[in-house]
């Protein structure tokens, strides 16, 4: 998906965070690195498994033309409904679902997308998402505490609040949040609904202030913690597991899979599929980039979002 990313673990959120109050416009990350290494050209197919703002299945469509088709997914209907009016000008050229990208192979059998030439996955969420869909993925202002990227989901953010242990959610921000401070942080959200229960982003900020204490710097208290609550309630990283096994399985030979992540954890996983996994399976894939590539200087500069993204590469062979 995007570039106006995901809650992220760094000062990224940060910025993310402060940015979604401004009017929302979308800027997809390393855009040009995505399509070097991605290669678009004429006749072939591509799939872009996570929407977002659009910005990212907009240029393959443009560097493809006249005959490049595109297949894109997203979870958020929202997203897709957005997407499918930027993109109606390239007509019959592209395809868009609604799905979540874990079932990237499925779909793409379906549309008859299959071999691809690309796929591309842009694991940040979009500006609008941030700044638009009070789903409570901003801890600025006051959202209800969903957090869900497909509504349809069984449990929202508040919901996981309520009712799991206080064991159960220390383990959660601390694995996927990386919080040092899971277990005090738990303790405090386990009082603080025995009093009233978990309802909007505000009464998530502050139990996390009370517990960890006000921002020191640039990075917020609860930035952490909202990476963790959103990873937990839409399972991102078994996603990413499953989607990055179907795409490799749908590759032609010589297709790339170009993969841009936001942080620690998500890019760990794509490393070790890289190097590992892909490398020993029946489709086996060939790391283009040695070392992720990152943004330089100036889109940093211009899109203060992109400073955590790293980009790799392969191909199958």
């Amino acid at each position: 998906m995007p570039a106006q990313a995901r809650p992220r673990s760094d000062a990224t959120q940060d910025a993310a965070q402060a940015a979604s109050t401004a009017p929302v416009e979308h800027i997809p990350v390393l855009l040009r690195e995505a399509l070097a290494w991605l290669a678009p050209r004429p006749g072939g197919r591509y799939v872009d498994g996570t929407l977002g703002g659009g910005g990212h299945a907009e240029a393959v469509l443009e560097a493809s033309a006249p005959s490049g088709r595109l297949l894109g997914l997203d979870a958020d209907p929202a997203a897709v409904a957005r997407v499918r009016e930027r993109l109606a000008r390239f007509g019959e050229r592209v395809e868009l679902v609604q799905s979540n990208f874990r079932e990237v192979a499925e779909v793409a059998a379906r549309h008859g997308f299959v071999p691809a030439d690309g796929v591309l996955f842009d694991l940040g969420l979009s500006s609008f998402q941030l700044g638009e869909s009070a789903r409570g993925f901003s801890f600025q202002g006051d959202q209800p505490l969903d957090m869900r990227l497909d509504p349809s989901l069984p449990e929202t953010a508040a919901d996981l609040l309520n009712r799991r242990s206080e064991s159960e959610l220390a383990d959660i921000f601390y694995r996927y949040g990386e919080e040092r401070r899971s277990r005090r942080l738990a303790r405090a959200v386990v009082a603080r609904r025995a009093r009233s229960p978990f309802r909007t982003t505000a009464d998530l900020v502050e139990t996390v202030i009370r517990a960890l204490g006000p921002k020191r710097g640039r990075i917020h208290p609860a930035t952490k913690v909202f990476q963790a609550l959103r990873i937990a309630v839409n399972d991102e990283l078994e996603a990413l597991r499953e989607g990055l096994r179907g795409a490799a399985s749908i590759l032609a030979p010589g297709g790339r899979l170009v993969v841009i992540s936001f942080h620690s954890l998500e890019d760990r996983i794509v490393k070790q599929f890289f190097r590992g996994e892909a490398a020993a399976s029946s489709v086996p894939l060939r790391p283009l980039t040695p070392k992720p590539v990152v943004p330089g200087p100036e889109e940093v500069a211009a899109n203060p979002r992109a400073r955590s993204a790293k980009l790799r590469a392969a191909e199958r062979i």
